[in-house]
């Protein structure tokens, strides 16, 4: 990777590169530009031909209602889509600290398992997981009976 980048920028190629990237956010900014002037337009055009048809204030308020509904919709969809993607962001963080729970785990493992004590602060957590399962299977509250 870093030999491609000091040949690209020995032999100019990055500079050819910058020189690309700069013409096309120059014709993307332009065609973006000229298609919000005839969505303009349209809108425009929307309005003047249902100001003829319904009458120039109902035309004006209809359409700046259905504006105000979309933003509405818009904002309402933001927030049910970033509260999903909170929630992703959640989990995919607890399994990041988990699987760097384990990996830290499986480094400190050999020197653990090096003197005798190591086995005993090894074997008294998995004693105690184990005991706490039990509890749990033990302690469930019992079925509610049919009568």
């Amino acid at each position: 990777m870093l030999a491609s980048l000091i040949a690209g920028l020995a032999t100019g190629e990055t500079l050819a590169a910058l020189r690309r990237v700069r013409r096309a956010a120059i014709a993307y900014l332009l065609a973006g530009l000229l298609a919000f002037f005839g969505v303009v337009y349209l809108l425009v055009a929307g309005t003047i031909w249902a100001a003829r048809r319904y009458g120039a204030i109902e035309a004006t308020l209809g359409l700046g209602a259905a504006f105000l509904l979309l933003a509405i919709v818009i904002v309402i969809v933001h927030k049910i889509t970033s509260r999903v993607r909170a929630k992703a962001a959640v989990r995919q963080r607890n399994r990041d600290f988990a699987k760097a729970a384990v990996a830290a785990g499986i480094a400190v493992a050999p020197a653990l398992l090096s003197g005798r004590a190591g086995k005993a602060a090894l074997l008294a957590p998995a004693i105690a997981a184990i005991a706490y399962a039990i509890y749990r299977e033990n302690s469930k509250p019992p079925p509610p009976s049919e009568e």
